[in-house]
Parts: C-alpha cells; structure tokens; sequence
C-alpha cells in the first residue's frame, strides 16, 4: 500500500493538473454564461463552483463512454453554474453572514488546535451549544463558498481586480487541492458521495449510518471549512 503522505501529493499533483490544463475552460463557460445572465450574478461566484465541478468530472470521467474528457467537463462544469445560479437566487444575506462567521471560527479553532476541528470544538469557538451549531450548519449547505462581499475585499487589498486571474494563480491551485483532500473523512465521504457519485442527503445517510439532517450539517461544515481555508490563502 502506498505512503499516505506521498498519496496524497499525488492526489495534490493530479489536481493541479487538472485546473492548469482546464482554467480556460472554465473562464470561456462562465464569460459564456454571464452574458445571458442577470448582473446581480458574478463571475467570480461562477469560476469558483466552475473549478469545483472540473475536479469532480475528473473523479467521475469514463473514457470508454466515447466523449473526450474536455467535452465531458464541460456539460458538468456549465450545468454546476447553472445550479448554482438557481440555488443562490433565494439564499439569504444571513445565511452568507453565517458561513462567514462560522468559517472564522474553524480557522480560529484549528490554528490553536493545529488539526480538523470537530463540531463540538466549533461550538464552542462560537460559543453555542452544540445543537444550535449544528442546525446552523445545516444551513450552510445552500450557501456559497465565498460571496461577492469578501471577493471584493480582497481585491481591495490586493488591487486585483480580475478573478479568473487570482483563481489561475499556482497559489489559489494547491490551497485548493490540498484543502480538499484534506477535510476531515466524514466530510471527505459526504463531498464525495454528494459531488463525485451525485447521491441525495437521503441516500448518503444510508450509506454513512447517520440522518439526512446530519448530512447536511456535515456538508454544510466541509463548505465553511474549504471557505475558511481558501479566505486564509487569499488574506
């Protein structure tokens, strides 16, 4: 069996690849998209569910089906952006303002901790009880990982103001690689199972041994989790 840590290099490498070779993919789907769109719809929100959606193709592609993997990446990638268009139209501002909250306290959690931070752990950086923090969490499931709030806040701070630019940066690729294969396994499982295998909160359940509830709450945690994360990266 392979060294763990050299798996997942690999895993990181791989990925890497893949967002490289692809990027343009990506940006011509989204340009494509946003002409049509209304312009309270961002680019950025697209780019970022679109290089999701190519790391997943990546996972499910199968070559003996006939169409190449660019061909097939893009039926994905597009019809994440057009999920995800649909599922923010009704997403309230507080919802967001959770997320940024939450995602604040796993990073606070986890650098005193140096590891994952559990959802106990999390409550109790929020300063709730555990119940009040898991319901929360459950609704981070029908929320983006970073709003236009906090891409522009960033730019501000950096004077970029081209997102696809920060997004092909070699930086923003590892964070992103890495934050992924690393998320706690329960998170990995329900990332995996829900993107890669594209099964509902029903079937995953049953497949982990837990309730729909609680796999929203854990897919909702992987979000604020990959968002802290890629925040930390982008300062």
């Amino acid at each position: 069996m392979p060294d763990a840590t050299v798996y997942a290099q690999e895993q990181r490498s791989s990925m890497e690849a893949v967002l490289q070779s692809h990027l343009p993919l990506v940006r011509k789907i989204g340009l494509h998209l946003i002409a049509r769109l209304p312009n309270t719809v961002e680019l950025d929100d697209l780019l970022q569910v679109g290089l999701i959606a190519l790391l997943q193709a990546r996972e499910s592609y199968d070559a003996s089906l006939g169409a190449s993997f660019s061909t097939y990446a893009a039926i994905r990638i597009k019809g994440a952006m057009v999920d995800e268009v649909r599922r923010n139209d009704w997403v309230p501002r507080s919802v967001q303002q959770k997320m940024k909250r939450v995602s604040s306290a796993i990073r606070s959690a986890e650098a005193r901790l140096t590891g994952p931070a559990s959802d106990v752990e999390i409550a109790r950086e929020l300063q709730m009880e555990l119940s009040d923090y898991q319901e929360m969490a459950g609704e981070l499931a029908t929320c983006r990982m970073m709003s236009l709030e906090d891409i522009e806040q960033e730019g501000a701070a950096s004077g970029d103001s081209d997102p696809f630019a920060r997004m092909a940066d070699a930086g923003f690729r590892a964070a992103l690689a890495q934050t992924i294969t690393e998320l706690p396994e329960k998170e990995q499982m329900v990332m995996s199972l829900y993107y890669g295998d594209e099964l509902n909160l029903k079937e995953i359940g049953a497949v982990l041994g837990i309730s729909e509830s609680r796999v929203c709450q854990v897919h909702g945690q992987a979000l604020a989790r990959i968002r802290g994360q890629l925040c930390e990266w982008t300062g």
